[in-house]
């Protein structure tokens, strides 16, 4: 079964980093995208960086010149590095993935999501 597991949230003050990590694990034969989304309350998900198997990256404007995702494919790893972070960007952040699992039909997996709460 594939798995995406993911870490690095937390509470953080205005201006400060925090750096996620999610993992994919299982019977791995390709590995598309993988990126992160984000909700915050009331809000609808939306996309905030997303990491091609070219090595071509996306961001959100909103996050552009202060987020930075990166991947190690020697691990199914994808990390997002988050510096100068505002109110605004709290919210459940989920790994995602699109990939092909000797195990399954599914290509599109989500992570648990992690709680990433910027404060005052």
């Amino acid at each position: 079964q594939v798995q995406l597991v993911e870490s690095g949230g937390g509470l953080v003050q205005a201006g400060g980093s925090l750096r996620l990590s999610c993992a994919a694990s299982g019977r791995i034969y390709r590995l598309d995208f993988m990126g992160w989304y984000r909700q915050a309350p009331g809000k609808q998900r939306e996309l905030v960086a997303r990491h091609s198997g070219d090595g071509t990256r996306i961001y959100a404007d909103s996050v552009k010149g202060r987020f930075t995702i990166s991947r190690d494919n020697a691990k199914n790893t994808v990390y997002l590095q988050m510096n100068s972070l505002k109110l605004e960007d709290t919210a459940v952040y989920s790994c995602y993935a699109h990939l092909g699992s000797y195990d399954s039909d599914d290509y599109d997996y989500w992570g648990q999501g992690t709680q990433v709460t910027v404060s005052s």
